[in-house]
């Protein structure tokens, strides 16, 4: 067996183990760094930028992001093996945007089910399919965003347009090669309307194999990370929706599609 592409390097600010979030069971959550979009409300904004950086944390310099092997990172995610083999769950990648590391993503996609660990990946789905196709074969889950239905409003609320995501979101879901369900952060002036929440679960309805939509419901617990790297939070005056709109939003979500609506990741 080739294990030459254990070598593959990239870059990555965290790993959280024992996370009961972004996929099934126990799960091990791999954060790579960098990102194609800029969403004005991001909780890891220490996430969109590729480059290594320094953020002040509670008054003292930390570095943000080092580059590893899909080695090293497969040394941590082993650990808990006995916890996914018991919980059903396994390693998810997130970032950032997995897709801005296609190589290194693979790789460490690879790894896992190569070693019987279950994968997930949390990611928008805005490169070329060319690059996302590869990743199918390893992967048991994709949770993917969609954020808006118009493509103008995503551009002004994440600096990109949402065509391709669509599109992809489409192939991934006609591939049938992964189970994919659909995350919508739910954010007040952006889509948190039963009109907006609507056309997405629509759109999602219509995605075979499509089974769950999570709305992700908008909160303020990284806005002091703006801070400690020297940027502004844009949403700082953005009120945080009430368990009443949530649970609106959700029973919209119902009413217009098949799926199960589930609040929260």
């Amino acid at each position: 067996m080739d294990n030459g592409y254990l070598t593959t390097k990239g870059r990555i600010f965290d790993i959280q183990r024992y996370s009961i979030h972004d996929g099934y069971g126990i799960r091990t959550i791999v954060f790579l760094k960098g990102c194609f979009l800029h969403c004005r409300w991001c909780c890891n904004p220490e996430s969109q930028r590729h480059d290594i950086e320094t953020m002040i944390v509670q008054g003292k310099e930390k570095v943000i992001g080092r580059d590893v092997t899909v080695a090293e990172v497969m040394e941590i995610v082993e650990k808990d093996r006995d916890y996914y083999r018991r919980s059903g769950g396994g390693m998810t990648l997130s970032g950032g945007e997995i897709l801005f590391q296609p190589d290194f993503a693979l790789a460490l996609l690879r790894a896992a089910k190569e070693r019987g660990i279950t994968t997930a990946v949390e990611s928008t789905a805005c490169a070329k399919w060319e690059v996302i196709e590869p990743l199918l074969p390893y992967l048991d889950q994709y949770l993917m965003d969609i954020k808006h239905m118009n493509s103008g409003k995503h551009r002004q609320f994440t600096g990109i347009s949402n065509e391709r995501i669509l599109e992809n979101a489409r192939r991934i879901a006609q591939s049938g090669q992964t189970e994919l369900s659909i995350r919508v952060p739910t954010i007040p002036t952006f889509n948190a309307t039963p009109e907006e929440i609507a056309q997405i679960a629509e759109f999602a309805d219509s995605l075979p194999g499509v089974k769950r939509i999570h709305l992700l419901p908008y909160h303020r617990l990284g806005s002091d990370k703006y801070e400690g790297l020297g940027r502004n939070y844009e949403m700082g005056d953005i009120p945080v929706p009430d368990l009443a709109t949530m649970e609106l939003l959700k029973k919209t979500a119902e009413e217009h599609s098949h799926l199960e609506c589930v609040l929260g990741g």
